[in-house]
């Protein structure tokens, strides 16, 4: 991950006081953000707290009921048909015409940005190297796998070099390998000066590539930072995951007599946090008990605010 490092530009994105309401619940409810130039940011949220409303928010697709909203300088959703020109998006679920062939998608796009002719050819050969689909520019989009789809998804939103890039969750469905590529390649736009906004729910893939990230429930910024920052902030550094029954008894004994430690039922798990394990490890060796130690990470961040019910 790289260093975070204070930004002297612009931001790209400034939104104050945002607000959404849908009938009588307020889906975005007085988000304040700013992202800036060069910077991957992550939304994380569960289920139905208002991540997407805030990227289409930012297209220009569904208008505020409050707040203000600018990106790439233009106001939103005043101007939101002159800032998409500079924006590439890649959605949840691919749209790809499935009655063209690869190179037809992607020409196709392109024409929506005046994108056309003999100049595009060296474009689309670009991109297709990008995705690692050379060869099959002529292939249907119905014989190309899961993660073929969805790195095609990812070009085609390169097609007009945009500043901005938004992926709403990327990665899902993909198998290790096909979301590494992805992760290779997003780390390259970011790395060319391509600001990128990102959704996702998998922790370690905000952790892995975000630079700052928030973190959003029933609408709201619950806390917003850098992923070190956060685990450093709202987390002890120390994870004791016990497996077996007598092992969750002891942590809890422990836990109560205050031993330095935080106990966190989840299901038939225990969660011990703890700033110095030492003692708590050599009292549950010394037991037999089964247990995972493991550093803080962003999910032990993520469900310490959000809470551990599920979300449908």
């Amino acid at each position: 991950m790289r260093v975070e490092q204070p930004s002297a530009a612009a931001p790209l994105v400034v939104a104050h006081g945002l607000c959404k309401r849908y009938g009588e619940q307020w889906v975005v409810d007085g988000v304040d953000l700013e992202v800036r130039q060069g910077e991957f940011f992550g939304l994380l949220g569960p289920n139905g707290a208002g991540k997407t409303t805030i990227l289409r928010m930012l297209l220009g697709l569904t208008p505020p009921d409050g707040g203000e909203l600018q990106v790439l300088g233009e106001p939103i959703p005043a101007r939101a048909r002159e800032a998409r020109t500079r924006i590439g998006v890649v959605p949840q679920f691919d749209s790809l015409d499935p009655d063209f062939t690869v190179r037809e998608n992607l020409v196709t796009y392109a024409s929506y940005f005046g994108l056309r002719g003999k100049d595009l050819a060296p474009r689309i050969a670009e991109l297709l190297a990008l995705a690692n689909l050379e060869g099959r520019e002529d292939t249907p989009i119905a014989a190309l796998s899961g993660g073929m789809k969805r790195r095609l998804t990812l070009v085609r939103a390169l097609v007009n070099e945009p500043r901005l890039v938004v992926l709403d969750e990327p990665t899902t469905g993909l198998d290790p390998q096909a979301r590494h590529h992805i992760w290779q390649r997003l780390r390259e736009l970011r790395d060319t000066g391509t600001t990128l906004i990102m959704t996702t729910h998998y922790m370690e893939e905000a952790e892995r590539l975000c630079d700052r990230l928030a973190i959003i429930d029933a609408g709201r910024v619950l806390a917003s930072a850098s992923p070190r920052t956060l685990i450093q902030a709202h987390i002890e550094p120390h994870v004791i995951e016990l497996l077996d029954a007598p092992g969750r008894a002891a942590g809890e004994v422990l836990a109560a007599r205050g031993a330095g430690v935080r106990a966190y039922r989840a299901g038939d798990l225990l969660l011990l946090y703890t700033a110095t394990p030492g003692a708590l490890l050599e009292e549950l060796d010394a037991a037999g008990h089964r247990y995972l130690h493991r550093p803080a990470n962003l999910e032990d961040v993520f469900l310490k605010l959000t809470g551990h019910e599920l979300r449908d």
